[in-house]
C-alpha cells in the first residue's frame, strides 16, 4: 500500500510541475494606457515588455510564418481610429531558422500608437478589442496569446484633461445581460446580432421521438475516445472476480443497471441545478480531467505489474464476506459510477442537448425517459463486456495469457489517458501537449506494445516466450503499422482516420502541409462587425477543445478542398470555443431559466449564445447567418461527415444570401 501511495504521489507532482510550467512560461508583459492630446483627439499606446532571448513577430509574415503580432479594436463607441498603428521602431529582419523565412522580430521592448478623435458632440469614449503575438526564443515558441483590451476616457469639468485606463483597471463588478452584451458596452448592432433564431416549431417533442433520440445518443456516446478507457477497466474489474456462470450474469445485469441509474440521477440533478451549459463546464475542468488522466496512469502501471490496486486486509475481509450475500453490488456500483464519471467528458455536451430539447415537455417525464433511453444504449454493451469475463475464466489454459492481456490494456488506458490531459491542456491554453507532443507520444507506445506482443520487452511477471504466436504477430503487426501511418503527422499531415483523438492542427508548430486561409475570427461581435462591413455571409462554428466530433468534421469536411474554396471566397467564419477558460475583462450576469447566472469566461458566453440564441448545446453545430445575425437555412447543420450534404448546406445559404441583396 504504502509502494502505491508513492506511485501516486509522484504522479501528482509530475502532473503540477508540467501545469505549473505551462502557467508560467510568459516572456511577454503588455500594458496599455489611454491620453487626450487636446479636446477632441488622443491616442492609445499599447507597450511590450519582451523577457532577454525571446522576440515577437512583426505586424505581417509571410505565408507559412509564425503568428503575426495584431491589435484589433472590435467594439468603439464615441469615437473613431485615425490612420494605422504607428510602430516605435522598425522590426529587425533576418532569417528564422525555425520557419525557414525571412520574419521580421522585435526584442526587448516596442510601443503601437493608434491615435483616435471624439465624433461630434461626444465629451468621452470608449474602445475594447485584442491583442494576438506569439514570443519565441531560439529553441521553443509559446502558443500564440490572446490578451483582450478595454479603455475608457470621460472628460468632467473637476476631472483632468487626460483620463488614463491601464491593464487591471476594469471594473469587476457584474454587469447585467439580457442576451446582447459584446464586452459590457452594448451597441444596437449587437444586439440585433444576438436576437434569438428559431429553427423549428415549439411544439414538445413527442414521447417515441426523445426516446428514439436518447437511444441513438447512447449509441453515439460510445464512440466517443472518452468511453473507451473503461473497456479494459471493465474486463479486468470482472476477470478478478472469478466465479460461475449464474453469478456473472447477476453481476452483469446489476453493472448494467446501476449505469442506467447513476447516469439518470447525474445527469437531471446537474442539469436542473445549474442548467445545461454546466455539463460543458464539467467536460472541461481542469481538476476533472487531470484527476481521470492521473487515475488511467495508475491503472496502467498497475497493469503492468508494479502493484495490485486493492483496499487494505481488514477492509477487503469484511467486504469478501458482505459480497458473498449480497454478489458484490457496492463494487459493483462505484465501478459503474467510474464509467459515467470517465466517460462525461465526452457524454455531457450530448446530455447536455437531450436535456434541452426534452425541457419543451414542461415535466420531469421527458428528461427522465430521454436519459434513461440515453443510459440504457450506453449500459447494454458494458454488461455484455461483465459477463465476458466468466465466460474467458471457463477456458482451459487461460491464466497462462491473462497476465498479457492485463499489459496490452495497460498500454491502452496509458494511450487513451492522453485525450484527458489534451483536454484540459487546450481548454487552458497551457501548451504542454501541442499536436506533435501528443503524436511523438502515441507513437512511442504503440511501438513499445509492438515490440512487448513479439516478446523484445518483458515486465517483471512475465513468462518466457519461447515463440510467438499468430495472434501476437498480427497485432505487433498492427500496432507496428499504426505507428508508421501516425508518424507524417508529426510535420501536419491531417491523420483524418485519428483525428478525433487528437489536437487541432491549428497547436502543429512545425506543418508542411495546407490549411485552411478562412476570414477568421474567434469574436461573435467583432466577426459579425466585419462581415457586415464588407457585404459577406457568416458561418459560425460552435466547437470546443474537448469535442471529439468537431476533431472529426474538420479532418473529414472544412479540410475538403471544396469545402475550403467555397468558404475562403465567401464567407467570414467565426469558431467560438465553448469551453475556452479564457476570463472576460470582468464577469456578465445573465438570466437563463428564472436564475440569475454569472459567466466569467469567454467559453461560458459563447455556450450562453447558443443556448439562447439558438436553443441548443451540442457541438459541433454550425449555423449561415446574414448580416442582421437571422439564420440563412431553415436548420443548422451537425454532426455529419458528408461533404456533399454540407455543401448543399452551404450553397442553400449563399443562394439564400444573394436574394436577401
Amino acid at each position: 500500500m504504502n509502494r502505491l501511495l508513492r506511485i501516486i504521489v509522484c504522479c501528482a507532482v509530475a502532473i503540477a510541475a508540467s501545469t505549473a510550467y505551462g502557467q508560467i512560461v510568459d516572456p511577454v508583459e503588455w500594458s496599455w494606457k489611454l491620453s487626450m492630446d487636446n479636446a477632441t483627439e488622443g491616442k492609445v499606446v499599447f507597450t511590450a515588455k519582451i523577457d532577454k532571448g525571446w522576440h515577437i513577430y512583426s505586424t505581417y509574415v509571410p505565408d507559412g510564418g509564425p503568428q503575426a503580432t495584431t491589435i484589433t479594436f472590435g467594439n468603439i463607441e464615441g469615437a473613431r481610429l485615425v490612420d494605422g498603428l504607428i510602430e516605435s521602431r522598425k522590426p529587425v529582419e533576418k532569417f528564422d531558422d525555425m520557419f525557414s523565412l525571412n520574419i521580421g522580430t522585435w526584442d526587448g521592448e516596442v510601443s503601437f500608437t493608434q491615435k483616435f478623435v471624439l465624433t461630434d458632440g461626444s465629451t468621452g469614449c470608449s474602445m475594447s478589442g485584442r491583442i494576438v503575438a506569439m514570443a519565441c526564443n531560439d529553441a521553443t515558441c509559446t502558443p500564440p496569446k490572446k490578451i483582450p483590451f478595454d479603455v475608457t476616457y470621460n472628460y468632467t469639468p473637476t476631472s483632468s484633461s487626460d483620463t488614463i485606463a491601464e491593464e487591471g483597471d476594469e471594473a469587476i463588478a457584474p454587469q447585467k445581460m439580457t442576451g446582447a452584451d459584446a464586452d459590457n458596452s452594448v451597441s444596437a448592432d449587437a444586439e440585433k446580432w444576438w436576437a434569438p433564431v428559431t429553427f423549428h416549431d415549439s411544439e414538445p417533442s413527442s414521447i417515441w421521438y426523445i426516446l428514439l433520440w436518447g437511444f441513438i445518443s447512447g449509441l453515439v456516446a460510445l464512440l466517443t475516445p472518452c468511453v473507451w478507457p473503461m473497456i479494459p477497466l471493465t474486463v479486468s474489474f470482472f476477470l478478478k472476480k472469478g466465479q460461475n456462470r449464474g453469478r456473472a450474469i447477476a453481476d452483469a445485469i446489476i453493472y448494467g443497471l446501476a449505469i442506467v441509474v447513476i447516469f439518470l440521477i447525474l445527469g437531471i440533478v446537474i442539469t436542473l441545478a445549474f442548467g445545461a451549459g454546466k455539463l460543458n463546464e464539467l467536460a472541461t475542468n481542469a481538476v476533472f480531467n487531470i484527476i481521470f488522466f492521473a487515475l488511467l496512469v495508475v491503472f496502467a502501471i498497475s497493469f503492468f505489474g508494479a502493484f495490485e490496486i486493492k483496499l487494505p486486509a481488514s477492509w477487503s475481509t469484511k467486504m469478501d464476506a458482505k459480497a458473498e450475500r449480497t454478489t458484490g453490488i457496492i463494487s459493483i456500483f462505484f465501478m459503474a459510477f467510474t464509467l459515467t464519471l470517465v466517460s462525461f467528458s465526452c457524454t455531457g455536451p450530448l446530455i447536455g442537448t437531450l436535456l434541452v430539447e426534452t425541457a419543451s415537455q414542461d415535466s420531469l417525464l421527458a428528461p427522465m425517459l430521454g436519459m434513461g433511453a440515453f443510459a440504457l444504449a450506453l449500459a447494454i454493451p458494458f454488461a455484455l463486456l461483465a459477463l465476458f469475463p466468466s465466460l474467458i475464466n471457463g477456458m482451459r489454459g487461460s491464466n497462462s495469457w491473462l497476465g498479457s492481456v492485463k499489459v496490452v490494456l495497460g498500454f491502452l488506458e496509458l494511450i487513451l489517458s492522453l485525450k484527458f490531459l489534451s483536454v484540459v491542456d487546450l481548454a487552458y491554453g497551457w501548451g504542454i501537449l501541442d499536436r506533435e507532443i501528443f503524436i511523438a507520444l502515441w507513437i512511442v507506445l504503440f511501438v513499445m506494445l509492438g515490440m512487448y506482443l513479439v516478446g523484445k520487452l518483458k515486465f517483471a511477471h512475465d513468462a518466457e516466450l519461447t515463440h510467438v504466436s499468430l495472434t501476437r504477430f498480427f497485432l505487433a503487426l498492427a500496432s507496428w503499422s499504426f505507428a508508421v501511418y501516425l508518424l507524417p503527422g508529426m510535420w501536419g499531415a491531417p491523420l483524418k482516420g485519428v483525428s478525433a483523438f487528437l489536437p487541432p492542427l491549428d497547436t502543429q508548430d512545425f506543418n508542411l502541409y495546407e490549411t485552411p486561409q478562412y476570414r477568421h475570427f474567434d469574436d461573435f461581435e467583432e466577426g459579425m462587425a466585419y462581415a457586415q462591413e464588407n457585404g459577406m455571409p457568416v458561418l459560425i462554428d460552435f466547437s470546443g477543445f474537448g469535442c471529439v466530433n468537431c476533431r472529426k468534421m474538420e479532418g473529414a469536411v472544412l479540410d475538403n478542398d471544396r469545402v475550403k474554396g467555397l468558404i475562403e471566397n465567401n464567407y467570414v467564419f467565426i469558431t467560438l470555443m465553448v469551453d475556452d477558460r479564457t476570463p472576460l475583462l470582468s464577469p456578465i450576469t445573465v438570466e437563463e431559466n428564472g436564475k440569475e447566472i454569472q459567466l466569467e469566461t469567454i467559453g461560458e458566453k459563447w455556450s450562453y449564445l447558443q443556448r439562447y440564441k439558438f436553443e441548443a448545446s451540442v457541438q459541433p453545430y454550425y449555423v449561415q447567418l446574414n448580416n442582421d445575425g437571422q439564420s440563412l437555412t431553415s436548420a443548422p447543420y451537425g454532426f455529419d461527415e458528408n461533404v456533399d450534404n454540407f455543401i448543399d448546406w452551404l450553397e442553400s445559404g449563399l443562394a439564400k444570401y444573394e436574394e436577401s441583396k
